[in-house]
This record gives C-alpha cells, structure tokens and sequence, in this order.
C-alpha cells in the first residue's frame, strides 16, 4: 500500500474525512508557497473545523423543523412596521438567546409573524449554531398530553430543554380544557429565565383567558413571558390580502 494511500486510511479511521480528501492539494499549496509546519497543520484543522460547522448547521437545520421557504431572504422586510425593521438587527445579533429572553410576536392573521420568527429562528442557527426546535402550540400540548398519559412528561421536557429556542406557533388557535391548559402552563414555566422562547399569537394579552381559562393561570403565563421578553406588533397590511390583489391586478 502506498504512503498516500496508508495515510488517507488513517486520516478516515480518525474521522478526518475532510483532511484526508484535502491533504494532498494542501501539502502541493504548503511547498509552492513556503508555509511552515505549524502553518500547514493549521489549515488541515480550518478544513476540517469548517465542514464539520457546516454540516452541523444542516444538520440543525433538517432538525429544527423550521420551514424551508420563510428564510430572511424571502421576508418582505419593506413590509414590516418600521418598529419592528428596527428590532429584526438586534433580534438577528442573537444576544436574546443569551439573556434567556422570550421573542412575542402579534398581530392579525396574514401579517406575517410565522414568517419573521422563522426567518429569525433559521438566522440563529445558520449564524448562532443556536438549537432551534420550530411546533405549533397545538402539535406540543398534544404531544405533552401523551406524554403525560406514558409517564414519560419529565424526559419529554428535558428532550425540550436542549433547544436554546423553542418556536412556538400559533398560541392563539388552541381552546384547551384544564389539562391543555396545564400541560403548556408547565411547559412555559420550565424555560423561565432559563431558555427563550419565540411565539406567535392573533390574540393580544387581554384575550389570553381564551387559552389559559382561569384568570390566576392566564395572569401567571403572561407575567412568566413578558418578564424578560422583546414585543413584536405586526399591525401591518396583510400579506396574503396584499399578494391577492396583486394577482387580480396581473390577471
């Protein structure tokens, strides 16, 4: 077997795949250029350090379950209310994450919110390495009741809790009885100061008793995510009405 060929092997049983398939055209570019050892070696390791960062962030990314096509790129920011254009720098900086804020955003339906915290969610990962798990309010609370029912509540919340964020959609659709409405109470209080929180609601605060029911639970969640939280109002024009006349124009 010949020393490129060993050398390759060994490189793969090390998990350095990403060496092994760059060494060569390294070394040819070490010589041309003069670089020391030391320089060499540390190039290997960027090749190696970078592609594994890059297959991480896919990998967070299929994970997440964000969806595909609400990316920054696709936001109409122009649309947006000229508040909220000027919280998305900050929001995208991902210092909210680190200071355990929650990120609350509301607005009629159509204005856009799914869209901004899902672009914002994917900037998180892409730029922040952030875990970042994307459900609707109503896929959790009827996972959590399973779970419940299985005994198996606690290791569903610690699976929950290595999510830096936790993107919560759609708060405002569930009419829970009294176990909904505890199951996501317990939920909410667990990534207290702890972990954020990003949620999306057609319902402003006053009408959360639609959700939580008693007035003590409803006071308790809204205290809880308001404490350390950044308000987004979305009072914009709807973006579904907006793209409907667009179409009746151009017909």
């Amino acid at each position: 077997m010949s020393t490129e060929a060993s050398t390759t092997m060994l490189l793969r049983s090390l998990c350095l795949s990403n060496i092994a398939n760059q060494y060569e055209e390294l070394a040819e570019k070490a010589e041309r250029e003069s670089w020391s050892y030391t320089q060499y070696l540390r190039n290997l390791c960027e090749v190696e350090f970078s592609q594994r960062a890059a297959r991480r962030i896919q990998r967070r990314l299929k994970q997440s379950g964000l969806p595909d096509s609400k990316t920054l790129e696709t936001l109409e920011q122009d649309q947006l209310p000229q508040k909220v254009r000027r919280q998305l720098s900050r929001l995208l900086e991902g210092t909210f994450v680190e200071q355990a804020e929650n990120v609350l955003a509301f607005g009629l339906p159509g204005r856009g919110k799914t869209h901004l915290l899902s672009a914002i969610a994917r900037e998180l990962i892409i730029r922040h390495d952030c875990r970042v798990l994307f459900t609707t309010a109503f896929q959790l609370v009827q996972k959590m009741l399973r779970a419940k029912k299985e005994f198996d509540l606690e290791a569903l919340l610690r699976g929950l809790d290595r999510y830096e964020v936790v993107l919560l959609d759609d708060i405002g659709y569930i009419q829970q009885d009294r176990e909904e409405m505890e199951v996501l109470f317990t939920f909410l209080s667990e990534r207290y100061e702890r972990k954020s929180l990003m949620i999306t609601s057609n319902l402003v605060f006053s009408e959360w008793d639609k959700i939580f029911k008693d007035p003590m639970t409803t006071a308790a969640a809204i205290d809880r995510l308001v404490h350390h939280s950044i308000i987004l109002e979305l009072d914009n024009e709807s973006y579904r009405a907006r793209q409907a006349h667009k179409r009746q124009k151009e017909a």
